[in-house]
């Protein structure tokens, strides 16, 4: 069992958002300091056109592969962050977990059109998600020593 704090990053949808989140987690601070994971309720696969907007930027997000939801409930995580859009969507309650973080991230996902159009909102939420990574890791990951 590792004694690293485990983070683990939620989205309702599919597992774009959070597979995101936990690529800028892992390369702003490392599996050393932190163990991230990812779930989503209804895929655990993220966007392909999300892997190809996060490659612009030099993040590989492939080892963050997302687990079933059914497992996450089973862990206990340091923190986990929700991604959802509050005025969209609910997040089930986490039983193990005293810290809940909550972004409010629109679902790329829900944009319609040519792939231009997706690319250009998934890059918005890449963007807002890497903003809230660095702020994370300023504000909160600081405090997970001592967490695990």
């Amino acid at each position: 069992m590792s004694d690293r704090p485990k983070v683990l990053f939620f989205s309702t949808g599919n597992a774009t958002r959070s597979r995101m989140a936990a690529a800028f987690l892992r390369r702003k601070l490392g599996r050393e300091m932190v163990e991230e994971s990812s779930t989503a309720v209804k895929s655990a696969e993220a966007s392909p056109l999300a892997q190809e907007v996060m490659q612009e930027i030099g993040v590989d997000m492939s080892p963050c592969q997302a687990k079933e939801i059914r497992e996450s409930f089973r862990e206990h995580f340091a923190v986990v962050v929700t991604l959802s859009d509050d005025s969209r969507e609910r997040s089930p309650v986490w039983p193990f977990t005293r810290n809940i973080v909550h972004w409010n991230l629109p679902d790329p996902a829900s944009v319609e059109g040519p792939p231009e159009r997706k690319k250009a909102m998934l890059r918005n939420v890449r963007d807002e998600i890497a903003r809230h990574v660095d702020e994370f890791v300023l504000e909160v990951a600081p405090q997970l020593n001592g967490a695990a």
